[in-house]
């Protein structure tokens, strides 16, 4: 049997379109000979769809969708198999399953739902899906294929020291006699995902001596951004094909006379989130029905790198770069953003803010007589920008990208309705030591971003020769701090024992990044690269006494 490996990015709720797309692919897949090809986990309406799923015409839709699929393939000589929202039996108290059906015919000539509901980090599947009861192995070509969705394959015993599930649907399909394991996938990316998934896969393979087949969804759906990076594994653990990572591919692998498509997968960490990040904000901008984005360019790391992605995933003819210096801005910031415009091929636009800022301070002086400045007069020039940047978008119909990174979001070294305002914060979700790392990959064949930039003092540049290190640790110190703290969930004495960091520092930072919830909950969406980002993924209550 050939087999065929779909990886489609699909666009939640665009049933024509992905319905499209699935035909397409199957026809691709038609003419390499395979006798069976894979689609993703939901492919005809897109992963995740959230609340969608409480609307009875989404769920018809779907249904009307699937049929469309089987009608469409029916004279084509291939089965597929298609992820979609099928109705919940009575009695269980949801609306909907997710389930898989098996086309071929012109008809559904098998159907088996996802048994086992992720309900951790970014996954809330228990809120909308009923569970599978029972599942059953699918006869197709000779061969008794346990057919599984995405989280039904992470419950293997034989892998993991803490299993979520008391079930492994897996084992037990295998059991009645599976001869071939088949999985269809959303799975998001974050850094490490990828070796960690094909480790699974592999460990699966090597332990039921049975093949695994896995399709992976690949695209950015808001915050999440799903790789791709489908497998197929012999049963010995090797690979015998696997698709690209971040972008649409079609593979075909054929156990028996053991061969497939391999294609490339960076191994490269930096490269994978570039990779990743370039995707995420490619999809937002353009499924969310824009084209063109703005950046406020400040002569610093953080605009630098995310205009850099931007052009990578955009063009540079999509991507305007906005100056603004204050009074307080240097001569060298303001000649490091043109030099990276001119090195980007973006337009450049610049702003003066120094009259702007100075009417503020003519209508509040009033106000504030008597009082010294303070963050305030900071902060009134962060909301000049993004004032303006707001205007020029409205204007231009271009959508504001935001340039904040993971350290600043963690400890509110930022300033709401100011340097927070945009779509999208392309870097949200790196620290800034990581921020570096990228920019010099984004460098490896030659400047694109200054070296001036990389090399000058971080600072927000809102009071004279103002560092970031007068308010924050070095990012050395700090970045390790957080990560431990934001992403590891580790005490402020398990940081201070492993980093050996002064205790009191660590108490500073934590309780810095528990004052600043109620910034990030009105931050941008964040495009998501670690295992735990700021959004969906990592919820907690803004009013709240934390003891520290």
């Amino acid at each position: 049997m050939k087999i065929a490996l779909a990886q489609i990015n699909p666009t939640i709720g665009d049933f024509t379109g992905n319905v499209e797309k699935i035909l397409d692919f199957t026809r691709r897949a038609a003419d390499g000979k395979a006798d069976l090809v894979l689609f993703p986990e939901l492919a005809v309406c897109g992963y995740p769809p959230a609340d969608f799923l409480d609307k009875p015409s989404f769920i018809a839709r779907s249904e009307e969708a699937i049929a469309e699929v089987a009608q469409a393939t029916a004279d084509l000589n291939i089965a597929s198999i298609v992820g979609y929202v099928t109705h919940a039996p009575a009695g269980t108290g949801k609306r909907v399953m997710n389930s898989a059906a098996l086309l071929r015919g012109g008809e559904i000539a098998f159907a088996q739902s996802k048994m086992l509901l992720p309900f951790y980090d970014v996954f809330d599947e228990q809120r909308y899906f009923a569970p599978a009861e029972k599942q059953h192995l699918v006869h197709f070509c000779g061969k008794r294929a346990a057919l599984t969705i995405c989280e039904d394959a992470w419950n293997d015993k034989n892998f993991w020291h803490k299993r979520l599930y008391g079930v492994d649907p897996v084992e037990e399909l295998m059991r009645e006699g599976g001869d071939l394991i088949l999985n269809i996938s959303a799975s998001p990316y974050w850094r490490g995902k990828r070796k960690t998934r094909k480790e699974m896969l592999a460990a699966i393979a090597r332990h039921h001596r049975t093949p695994v087949v896995m399709v992976n969804q690949v695209g950015g759906n808001d915050s999440l951004i799903f790789d791709g990076s489908s497998l197929a594994i012999n049963a010995d653990g090797s690979i015998l094909a696997q698709a690209k990572s971040f972008e649409e591919d079609l593979i075909f692998c054929d156990f028996a006379s053991r061969t497939g498509d391999v294609h490339y997968q960076t191994e490269n960490v930096d490269e994978a989130i570039y990779n990743a990040l370039v995707l995420g904000t490619r999809d937002y901008v353009r499924k969310c029905g824009f084209s063109k984005v703005l950046i406020g360019l400040s002569g610093g790391i953080d605009s630098a790198l995310a205009a850099a992605i931007a052009v990578d995933a955009l063009g540079k003819e999509n991507v305007t770069g906005v100056g603004m210096p204050s009074p307080y801005s240097s001569t060298g910031s303001v000649d490091d953003s043109r030099h990276l415009a001119e090195n980007l091929g973006i337009r450049f636009e610049m702003i003066s803010i120094s009259d702007l800022f100075a009417g503020y301070g003519k209508v509040l002086d009033p106000l504030f007589a008597g009082l010294k400045p303070d963050i305030t007069e900071e902060n009134i020039q962060s909301r000049i920008r993004g004032n303006l940047l707001m205007a020029l978008s409205n204007k231009f119909n271009a959508l504001v990208l935001t340039t904040g990174n993971k350290s600043e979001m963690s400890v509110g070294y930022c300033t709401l309705y100011g340097d927070m305002v945009g779509a999208l914060a392309v870097i949200g979700d790196l620290v800034k030591t990581r921020v570096y790392d990228l920019c010099r990959f984004a460098n490896r064949e030659g400047e694109r971003i200054p070296f001036a930039i990389l090399e000058k003092p971080p600072s927000a540049e809102l009071r004279p020769n103002q560092k970031d290190t007068d308010s924050l640790p070095p990012y050395e110190v700090l970045d390790p701090i957080l990560e431990a703290y934001v992403e590891r969930y580790e005490t402020p004495e398990e940081i201070a024992a492993k980093q050996k960091v002064d205790i009191q520092l660590v108490r500073k930072v934590v309780k810095l990044v528990e004052r600043s919830e109620y910034k990030r909950q009105q931050a941008a969406p964040v495009l998501k690269v670690t295992m735990k980002a700021f959004g969906p993924g990592r919820r907690f209550p803004i009013a709240v006494k934390v003891q520290v």
